[in-house]
């Protein structure tokens, strides 16, 4: 799908979808529980959220979702006696769902065969498929789409660098307590996108698993206990779009359902915002609000905040002075090479973007002058070419428009209601 974006200001109220982070997590310890649950959520279930619902669904998880009333019902499988021996997991182009579902099946005995689409056979697993084929699991993949597991993950010692993907240590800490018989993880230090795995100990804590330190202690089937209802909170990574366009020329943004006790790392996002010279507000009822200031360049580390790194760039685009973004290296192997395909669609729409290893560089300029950029096949670029319509002299043409169904399918309908003119 293309997608033409005229070039207004973004202005308006609008509220927050539901975390895709925290609803990953949410479902699958729903799910494992041992009983029913059911998940408070807003807005539409994006792609990869569905992808995890239809992997638990393989498994013997039961779910019915109510759109009219934002609400998912869960049966879950761990207090079924008969599960499945052999099990199709359709991962799509989901990571999360993968480095999740992975232990999961491995710790329940199944044979499993997860299928893989676009980038996701190319990133990596390592070194988290040897520490599970360690503990009793066989892996084979005889097609690049496709990876096998069979065996039962066994208890023991269990140890990953915290510095790889945190990933890797939230799929363990949902699936050890799975085990029949006591395990430990241990996470080497030093440990980046730390809050990503605050986030899962926080959703384990509400299904009555509590742990705390860098070493996690599990006692035999101990499993998950149903909270009974549960919210999922608003999404800190997508809300990050229009919190940005408020700092955009002309731009004025009320976000309503944000948690500010969130432990989600994209939060993070109003602390840089003002850096960069935008008026940011919290206020106490979970509103917040970003007004245009004089924007200028900073220095971004973005190691806890990598999925910000593509809407920052395009407000660094048009701050006066410099923006170095470093510790950005992982983005290589998202949806896009998103260091490469940020470069490469701001500065097709007249930004000074200089790619380096493991960051950008940008220069800013008074203003961008618009044209047709392609989306990369990656949500997060496709958002942030139409968040930078707003510093554009003439309007932007977005061709693979539907990668933001992987996340935000409702993200061309909010952008109109917001004021942008949207041609489809």
């Amino acid at each position: 799908m293309t997608v033409t974006v005229l070039n207004k200001p973004l202005c308006g109220t609008i509220a927050a979808p539901s975390s895709k982070s925290d609803l990953h997590r949410k479902l699958i310890c729903a799910s494992l529980s041992d009983s029913p649950c059911s998940i408070a959520y807003h807005g539409e279930l994006g792609h990869d959220i569905l992808a995890t619902i239809d992997c638990l669904r393989a498994l013997g998880a039961q779910f019915t979702i109510h759109n009219s009333q934002f609400t998912i019902e869960i049966k879950p499988i761990i207090n079924k006696l008969d599960l499945p021996k052999n099990s199709i997991l359709d991962c799509n182009e989901s990571g999360s769902t993968l480095r999740f579902m992975l232990p999961i099946v491995c710790a329940l005995g199944i044979r499993g065969s997860f299928q893989m689409a676009g980038r996701l056979p190319e990133r990596p697993l390592a070194p988290f498929d040897a520490e599970l084929a360690g503990h009793g699991i066989t892996f084979s993949r005889p097609e690049l789409n496709i990876l096998y597991c069979e065996g039962r993950l066994e208890p023991g010692e269990y140890v990953l660098p915290g510095n790889v993907s945190s990933q890797y240590i939230t799929g363990l800490l949902l699936a050890l307590p799975l085990i029949a018989g006591d395990s430990c993880l241990t996470v080497t230090e030093p440990i980046e996108s730390e809050d990503y795995i605050t986030l899962t100990l926080d959703v384990c804590a509400a299904f009555g698993r509590k742990h705390s330190g860098v070493q996690y202690i599990f006692r035999k089937n101990e499993g998950f206990k149903s909270p009974g209802v549960v919210d999922a909170e608003g999404d800190w990574s997508n809300a990050a779009f229009w919190l940005c366009a408020g700092a955009m020329p002309g731009g004025d943004i009320t976000l309503n359902g944000m948690h500010a006790n969130s432990t989600q790392g994209d939060k993070e996002i109003c602390n840089i915002l003002r850096q960069m010279g935008a008026q940011a507000e919290w206020l106490p009822d979970g509103t917040v609000s970003v007004k245009e200031g004089k924007r200028r360049g900073v220095d971004i580390d973005a190691r806890a905040i990598p999925d910000l790194v593509p809407v920052l760039a395009a407000v660094a685009a048009v701050s006066e002075g410099t923006t170095f973004i470093k510790n950005a290296g992982r983005l290589r192997i998202k949806e896009s090479d998103r260091l490469m395909s940020t470069t490469q669609t701001l500065n097709a729409l007249g930004a000074k973007v200089m790619e380096a290893e493991d960051g950008l560089r940008i220069e800013g300029v008074p203003t961008l002058s618009g044209g047709t950029v392609d989306a990369h096949g990656d949500h997060r670029i496709a958002m942030m070419a139409a968040i930078a319509t707003a510093a554009c002299s003439g309007n932007v043409t977005i061709t693979g428009a539907t990668a933001v169904n992987k996340s935000y399918p409702k993200f061309w309908e909010d952008l109109a209601r917001l004021g942008k003119e949207v041609t489809m």
